[in-house]
């Protein structure tokens, strides 16, 4: 039995580039797939304490599905430091304003809470129509 960390070598780290139409399909469902293909766990190279994961490019963000109740019920909070500095956002709103930021705040919940997890979800690009400017890297639809 070894009881050696695997580690794989830069050169074996190969990092492809994943397009995800979000039109129709559920916020944590899509989320948890993306941030799966974030984190590498797709690979049989996945290593916990290195980044080797792939891109990820999500359009069509508008479109994404979150039931009814969802939309009304749930809140993000946040609080700037100051006094009555509670701000509340239900995800209908923010879903109206800004649909990419709902998304990746989805995915951002699903990575780990430190460095690595923010080196990770650098790779997720997010845009809220069909269009985006990621043709050079040639993305491959996610399966």
């Amino acid at each position: 039995m070894t009881t050696k960390t695997y580690t794989p070598s830069e050169e074996a780290i190969e990092r492809r580039w994943f397009v995800v139409d979000a039109a129709g399909q559920t916020l944590g469902r899509l989320a948890s797939r993306v941030a799966r293909v974030l984190e590498g766990k797709h690979k049989p190279t996945y290593a916990t304490h290195i980044d080797t994961g792939d891109h990820v490019i999500i359009v069509n963000a508008s479109r994404i599905g979150v039931t009814r109740d969802k939309r009304e019920t749930k809140v993000y909070t946040r609080h700037s430091g100051y006094p009555h500095g509670l701000r509340q956002e239900t995800l209908g709103d923010l879903l109206d304003r800004r649909p990419e930021e709902a998304i990746r705040r989805a995915v951002k919940g699903m990575l780990p809470r430190n460095r690595l997890g923010t080196q990770q979800l650098r790779k997720l690009k997010v845009y809220a129509g069909a269009e985006h400017p990621h043709q050079a890297q040639r993305p491959e639809p996610l399966p």
